[in-house]
C-alpha cells in the first residue's frame, strides 16, 4: 500500500535574518496576503480557511496540523531543513515538534541545500546567504544535529535506515564521500545506514550519486522543466521579450497536461523511484508577473492523479506531494477559503481504508 508524504515548509514564523532581508515581521504569509489577480480567473490571493494565518512556533498549531494530517491519510511530513556549513535557518518548528509527544504523525527531512537569493530560486547573484560546503568536520556536525531526529520513534525509516532527501546532490561538494562517511558513522548508533534519496527537479534531471538509495520526482518542477518545455512556446517567447523590457509576464501551463505526464511516465530506474505530485502551482505571490501558474486545475485532477499513482507497481511505497503548506506557491493541502477541505478529503478517500 502506497503512503503519502507531504513536503512541509517551516517559514511561517519570524526570525532575525528574514527581518533584516525582507523587513521586520516577514513570514511566508507576507507574500501570500499581498498577492493580487494578474489575469481573468486568477485565483489570488490564497487565504487559509477562517483566516488561520498561524505561527509555527505555536505548539497548538503544530498539534492541529498533525491531527489534521493523520485523520486524512497523510503518512508523514517531509520538513525542509536548511543547513549552511553549521549555520541553520528555520530550524525552530522542527525542534519544537521533536519535543512534543502530542504530535503523532511521522516525519523525515529534506536538506534544501540551495543558496538563498532575492529571486527565491537560488540562481540570482545577489545572495542573502550562500551555500558553502565543508568537509568531514561539517559532515560530523550535521550528523550530530540530525541524530536526535533520526532516533525519534516517529522518524521514517526504511530497512533500519532513516530516510533523508537531498534537494540537489549535484551541487554538494564531495557528496558521495559525505554519504559514505554518514553511512559508516551512523552504524555506531545502531542504524544500518542512511537511506539517501536524490531529488530530481528543474536543476537536476538524473541521480548522480553512486551510494544513494532512491530518487524522487519533485513536482511540478520536474514536469515543467523537462516535459512541458515545448508547451506554450509562443507564450515563453513573449515572456522572454517582456522580461528583457522589464515588464514581465506570467507563464501559464495546463495542469491537465502536467498531471498526465506524472501519471503515465516511465519510472524505471536502477534505484527505487518515488513519484511526486502536487496540489496546485502558482508562485506569483513571490515572483509577480515573472511567476508561473498552472491553469485548468481542480481537486478532481489531483484525485485522478493520486489514484493513478497508487496503482503503479514501478514506483516505491511513498508518494511525495508538494505540499502541506507552500501557500506562496499555491501548493498546499491545508484548507483554504476556495476549496476548503477538498484536497484533504481526497487524501483520506485514497489512503485511509475503512
Amino acid at each position: 500500500m502506497k503512503k503519502l508524504i507531504a513536503f512541509f515548509l517551516p517559514q511561517f514564523h519570524t526570525f532575525p535574518e528574514n527581518d533584516e532581508w525582507w523587513g521586520k515581521g516577514f513570514t511566508e504569509w507576507t507574500n501570500t496576503k499581498k498577492s493580487v489577480p494578474l489575469f481573468k480567473g486568477h485565483n489570488q490571493p490564497r487565504t487559509p480557511l477562517n483566516d488561520n494565518f498561524y505561527c509555527l512556533l505555536d505548539e497548538e498549531t503544530q498539534e492541529w496540523q498533525s491531527k489534521l494530517a493523520v485523520e486524512n491519510g497523510i503518512y508523514g511530513f517531509c520538513y525542509y531543513h536548511y543547513w549552511f556549513n553549521g549555520k541553520m535557518l528555520l530550524q525552530k518548528p522542527m525542534e519544537i515538534m521533536l519535543k512534543n509527544p502530542n504530535i503523532k504523525n511521522r516525519f523525515c527531512v529534506s536538506w534544501a541545500n540551495e543558496s538563498w537569493a532575492r529571486t527565491w530560486d537560488g540562481q540570482e547573484k545577489q545572495y542573502l546567504i550562500k551555500q558553502v560546503y565543508g568537509g568531514q568536520e561539517d559532515w560530523e556536525a550535521h550528523l550530530q544535529y540530525l541524530l536526535p531526529f533520526f532516533q525519534d520513534e516517529r522518524y521514517i525509516q526504511i530497512d533500519g535506515k532513516p530516510l533523508m532527501l537531498l534537494y540537489t546532490t549535484s551541487r554538494i561538494k564531495d557528496c558521495d564521500e559525505m554519504v559514505k562517511y554518514w553511512n559508516e558513522r551512523i552504524k555506531e548508533y545502531g542504524f544500518k545506514g542512511i537511506y539517501i534519496v536524490e531529488t530530481l527537479n528543474a536543476y537536476q534531471k538524473e541521480p548522480v550519486l553512486e551510494n544513494s538509495s532512491a530518487e524522487i520526482y519533485f513536482e511540478p518542477a520536474y514536469t515543467i522543466a523537462y516535459d512541458l518545455k515545448k508547451q506554450n512556446i509562443f507564450a515563453k517567447m513573449r515572456r522572454f521579450i517582456l522580461a528583457k523590457s522589464g515588464i514581465g509576464n506570467v507563464l501559464k501551463f495546463d495542469a491537465r497536461v502536467a498531471f498526465k505526464y506524472i501519471a503515465t511516465r516511465s519510472y524505471k530506474s536502477k534505484k527505487t523511484a518515488y513519484a511526486g505530485t502536487f496540489t496546485d502551482w502558482d508562485n506569483t505571490p513571490r515572483k509577480g508577473r515573472k511567476g508561473t501558474v498552472m491553469t485548468h486545475n481542480s481537486p478532481k485532477l489531483f484525485e485522478e492523479n493520486l489514484n493513478a499513482l497508487v496503482n503503479r507497481d514501478d514506483i516505491g511505497d511513498f508518494i511525495f506531494v508538494n505540499a502541506w503548506n507552500e501557500w506562496a506557491e499555491g501548493a498546499y493541502l491545508e484548507p483554504d477559503t476556495h476549496n476548503e477541505y477538498k484536497y484533504l478529503e481526497i487524501c483520506k478517500k485514497v489512503f485511509v481504508k475503512e
